[in-house]
């Protein structure tokens, strides 16, 4: 039976107007904990995509505007558009959170990672058991969304004396081990909205990072990749890191201005002690 974009596709979108400011953009984020967003005008006609790290790039500017930050050359997708075409060109774009579906202009849903995962890894139906899945370290309640801060300074402190540590999640990690399979992978990606998550030993020393990129390759790829069964066999093991004691603008480098979401946080000895994303920065 040939899947369509319809089938998978979330249909109550959270979207916003281009002439919004951009501090509305970064603080729907936060609520919703997406990282990018639909823009449409007032008939719902799609114009364009916000994502968190198009704020990251603007927020600098106190009178911006989604309008001034949005990409407008956007990937989108009919209804009746066959899902292993989106999933083509998620991988394609590697940069893509979401692809908008679009009916006779008007934006109808979106496709996330999440969805292609959803579907591929529980037949359309997600077993929520993150929780339950042996070897994950204990969980804290997900943080509440943070609200939006001054740009250029934390809590009154300018982000150039900054360090990592200062801003980084550092309590209620959730990290795996390399061994879990890669249907429970995708669980605990898709109960905590997280893009990707930390894998690490016994000991907690990281071993790598798996990200939604990696299960949807190991499922699309073919050889060694189409085989694989676990963690282990898809995840990235050459891992760009930050220490603590890191000034946070090295760590916005990586972030920001060469497109990562999550950078682990180790200390000497490779030990994971938090992770940095772009919602931390903000």
């Amino acid at each position: 039976m040939v899947v369509r974009a319809r089938d998978v596709m979330t249909e109550r979108v959270v979207t916003i107007w281009a002439d919004a400011p951009l501090a509305r953009a970064q603080e729907r984020m936060a609520e919703s904990r997406f990282s990018a967003l639909p823009v449409v005008d007032r008939r719902f006609s799609l114009v364009g995509v916000i994502s968190l790290v198009d704020v990251l790039r603007h927020r600098d500017d106190p009178h911006a505007v989604v309008g001034d930050a949005m990409t407008e050359q956007v990937v989108s997708v009919l209804p009746t558009t066959n899902v292993s075409i989106v999933a083509h060109r998620m991988r394609v774009y590697g940069e893509l959170r979401l692809v908008p579906v679009v009916d006779k202009g008007i934006l109808v849903g979106v496709i996330t990672r999440s969805d292609l995962l959803r579907h591929r890894h529980s037949g359309g139906r997600l077993r929520r058991t993150a929780r339950r899945i042996g070897g994950v370290l204990p969980v804290a309640p997900l943080p509440e969304a943070m609200a939006p801060r001054g740009a250029g300074r934390v809590g009154g402190r300018p982000t150039s004396s900054l360090r990592v540590s200062d801003v980084m999640t550092d309590g209620g990690l959730v990290a795996i081990p390399p061994e879990l399979a890669l249907d429970e992978t995708a669980e605990v990606l898709l109960s905590y909205r997280f893009t990707a998550v930390p894998v690490v030993d016994d000991r907690d020393h990281l071993l790598g990072i798996v990200s939604e990129a990696d299960l949807m390759h190991g499922s699309l790829d073919g050889g060694r990749r189409l085989r694989a069964r676990t963690v282990s066999e898809v995840m990235t093991r050459d891992v760009e890191t930050v220490q603590p004691d890191d000034p946070l603008t090295d760590a916005e480098d990586l972030l920001s201005r060469r497109g990562f979401r999550v950078v682990p946080v180790v200390d000497a000895d490779d030990v994971l002690v938090g992770v940095l994303s772009r919602s931390d920065l903000l």
